[in-house]
């Protein structure tokens, strides 16, 4: 009886064994990095003043594509994160810029801007009006908490509100974004109070621990030998009183604008990873077998690359300390969570453009674009042309006919885009230009006019999309910008690292959208519902 017994535990043992060994696998947490206005160049020029522990360790112990693109126009904060995670472009999507002018309602639109919900938390007018339901698409994160069944949780965080909403999809359990007061907030959208967790951290004002010691240089300033002079002609300030040069006195600088500085800082990013600390402890992220996902956006690499543009050493250091915040962060990550449990990802919403000045005093003929100049010339054109003010809105390089008065007038509006068309190429700086019709009936053979289908949404954009020529800038002439489809804008990082990820590298083109339903297979999860499903396979094998 004795060993009939024995012999019937040892069966069962073994079953359940190998039930278990069949049981789907997930990590316990997956967590989506975001680096904004990153260029996968930064990886490459400042790699010998990283450490061991940040950037190099995801990229020695994970898998990185060098070649990874964006694959539509306009590379905007919004978009791209709307993009990563839902695995198409602003065509299916519907974010089509991070605000613009919308031809069925006539208006123009915030991303994220939803009146029916209110601000919770400490924050400034209506920057918690906020929620993802511009979105037409579901997310990788929407996925998740379907399939179990709203068990697994997700959070967002940004600094940016369009940062922190859009990853974390329509079903997310929270999204906080920074408020100009210096707090973390949200809206009505996700709860009717915050957690109290996040009030606490709000009251204890931890961003004037860095207000208060200014921002001076990680390293000896002649380390910074990637970037340009200190004080150089191409860029801009965040103390309007001084030259842009080391250090910065924060405390000044607060007393007239706010914590709000804090955003152009490196500052941003280190408050952003505490509260990202904060939030996979107090929420238990991690700590079950559903699996959980967290999205957090980096925004002050984009504040600093548009002040002070892509060669300051504003930059650098920025670089420089997000660096070691990410090494802190990993570290944080194998203590809390567990070496092996975790499942994470580092990408960029977009690229940035060199400046345009910097390039001209190199011999290099291309421009800064002033739209409201350029917007003021279409409608002298217009009026010079057809008598009247055809020009309803120019903005995100979009071209917006008023119909009712073309129509008031007898035009044939086919003629008068034509008419437009043929003016807007005798600019210099227009590479080309495509009327709706031409861009719905793409065939795929005009390479940029397969990034501006795949970025085009015919309930929201313009008549007339134009394309600048490479090295133009729609902006001032410090700092820098981004939102075309070249490769510098374009061009970003993408490293794969943690949870059941081999270490390897490839240098083949991939596309952005390939992440979200690279994820999905990765745990097995539906894809988002509108991806385009191409996946990376070097993570799947």
């Amino acid at each position: 009886m004795k060993k009939l017994l024995l012999l019937l535990v040892i069966i069962t043992a073994s079953i359940a064994q190998a039930q278990q060994k069949t049981q789907l696998q997930r990590p316990k947490l997956v967590i989506g990095i975001v680096v904004d206005q990153m260029k996968m160049e930064y990886l490459y020029r400042f790699s010998d003043d990283f450490s061991q522990n940040g950037f190099k360790k995801l990229t020695a112990d994970g898998f990185t594509f060098h070649n990874m693109h964006y694959n539509y126009m306009p590379t905007y904060t919004a978009p791209g994160h709307a993009s990563i995670y839902t695995g198409t472009t602003p065509a299916v999507h519907g974010i089509v810029g991070n605000e613009w002018y919308n031809r069925t309602t006539g208006k123009n639109m915030y991303c994220t801007d939803d009146a029916s919900v209110n601000m919770l938390g400490d924050g400034v007018a209506k920057e918690g009006e906020m929620s993802p339901k511009n979105m037409e698409s579901t997310t990788i994160t929407d996925e998740l908490r379907m399939t179990t069944n709203f068990k697994g949780k997700v959070i967002g965080l940004s600094i940016k509100d369009r940062g922190a909403i859009l990853p974390a999809g329509h079903f997310a359990n929270w999204a906080f974004w920074f408020s100009k007061t210096g707090s973390f907030i949200s809206s009505t959208f996700y709860g009717q109070k915050l957690p109290d967790w996040v009030t606490q951290f709000n009251q204890e004002k931890k961003y004037m621990t860095y207000i208060n010691q200014g921002w001076n240089l990680l390293n000896p300033i002649a380390t910074y030998n990637e970037s340009l002079s200190d004080n150089n002609p191409y860029e801009g300030k965040i103390d309007k009183t001084k030259d842009p040069i080391f250090p910065y006195d924060l405390k000044k600088i607060y007393d007239t604008k706010g914590a709000e500085i804090l955003k152009s800082t490196p500052y941003g990013n280190d408050i952003l990873a505490e509260f990202a600390i904060k939030a996979i402890e107090k929420e238990a992220l991690g700590k079950d077998d559903i699996t959980d996902f967290l999205t957090v956006s980096f925004s002050s690499t984009d504040y600093v690359g548009h002040t002070f543009g892509a060669h300051s050493i504003e930059l650098q250091d920025t670089y420089l300390r997000l660096d070691k915040t990410i090494a802190d962060f990993i570290t944080n990550l194998d203590l809390n969570v567990g070496k092996g449990n975790y499942l994470l990802f580092l990408t960029a919403d977009h690229a940035g453009a060199e400046n345009a000045s910097y390039l001209r005093d190199h011999k290099y003929d291309v421009k800064n674009i002033n739209e409201n100049n350029f917007t003021t010339d279409l409608k002298k054109f217009s009026v010079d042309t057809f008598g009247a003010n055809l020009v309803l809105d120019f903005s995100n390089a979009n071209l917006f006919f008023d119909k009712a008065i073309i129509k008031e007038k007898g035009l044939e509006l086919n003629k008068v885009k034509q008419s437009f068309k043929d003016y807007l190429m005798t600019y210099k700086e227009v590479k080309r230009a495509y009327t709706e019709e031409e861009i719905l009936n793409s065939t795929g053979n005009d390479y940029y006019l397969n990034f501006i289908f795949k970025g085009y949404d015919s309930k929201q954009n313009g008549d007339i999309v134009v394309l600048y020529g490479t090295g133009n800038i729609d902006f001032g002439i410090t700092g820098t910008t981004h939102g075309t489809p070249y490769s510098y804008d374009t061009h970003v990082p993408c490293i794969f690292y943690g949870w059941n990820i081999k270490k390897g590298e490839s240098y083949e083109k991939k596309e952005i959208t390939q992440i979200a339903p690279t994820i999905a297979q990765k745990i097995k999860i539906p894809f988002p519902n509108g991806t385009q499903s191409n996946v990376l396979l070097e993570i799947l094998k």
